[in-house]
């Protein structure tokens, strides 16, 4: 436990080096959270509540989201796909860890840096600029935590998969396309899912993209007490699980295809 506990430090630190990248990035989602926060304004003036959504309760959506998009680093993270590219995954393979566990770790550290640059700091100019409230329940606080860590875990375990096509396509842009619009489009990152009409709405709640987002989110909101917030963590946990269990089967396959000189 020691050894991951090291590499998600690295991943905090490696993180932390940009940290120029940090803060133009804190401001470009800040502004896109503006964007955002205005069109919302124009379509409640002309409708009290959506999806059992209020004007207050879309504010909030609009800055966590562009707060969560660096969080969950569904758009732009290649790491493994980069190593498969330059070789030097030959070499990742044969430390002495858990190639999939070490990622992961160096993930969570990554995630961390993201939370408190990234993250918070549209938030907190939302708070200013439009009167967003934080949640006052402290069974809120306390079940946002977990659904946060499951968020970056099923985030990650998608990922990992996306990575590992690079050992039979070698370029990953193909998929980073593809895979940036099905995410985007079923997360609830655009538009909150309790918004999205019925039957269509339960069938993309139940997918692992909304255990990403929307769930966080609407733990965060307050809009799941109960049992309904424990199936939600529930699912987040599950969709962790089996997609975890999933890129274990896809390393297992790719490593059929990696040819290391030499061995």
């Amino acid at each position: 436990m020691r050894l991951y506990w090291e590499l998600a430090r690295y991943g905090f630190r490696r993180t932390a080096i940009y940290r120029s990248a940090a803060l133009s990035g804190a401001i470009t989602n800040t502004f896109f959270g503006f964007l955002r926060a205005y069109t919302f304004i124009a379509l409640f003036q002309t409708r009290g509540e959506v999806g059992g959504y209020v004007l207050a309760d879309a504010l909030a959506f609009t800055f966590i989201t562009q707060g969560m998009a660096a969080l969950i680093a569904l758009w732009a993270w290649w790491p493994i796909a980069e190593t498969v590219q330059t070789g030097q995954v030959a070499s990742d393979l044969s430390r002495p860890y858990d190639y999939q566990f070490a990622w992961l770790a160096q993930d969570y550290g990554r995630a961390l840096f993201q939370l408190v640059a990234r993250s918070v700091p549209p938030f907190v100019v939302g708070m200013i600029a439009f009167g967003i409230t934080v949640p006052t329940d402290p069974l809120i606080w306390l079940a946002i935590i977990p659904s946060i860590v499951l968020a970056v875990a099923v985030s990650f375990g998608w990922r990992f998969i996306l990575n590992l096509t690079t050992f039979w396509w070698i370029d990953q842009r193909g998929i980073a396309n593809t895979s940036m619009l099905v995410a985007t489009l079923f997360s609830g990152f655009l538009v909150p899912l309790a918004m999205w009409p019925d039957g269509v709405r339960e069938v993309v709640y139940a997918l692992p993209f909304a255990s990403m987002v929307a769930i966080p989110i609407d733990v965060f909101l307050g809009k799941l007490q109960g049992v309904d917030l424990v199936a939600a963590l529930a699912l987040q946990a599950f969709w962790a699980v089996v997609l975890l269990a999933l890129g274990r089967l896809v390393l297992s396959a790719a490593l059929h295809k990696l040819v290391v000189q030499g061995g």
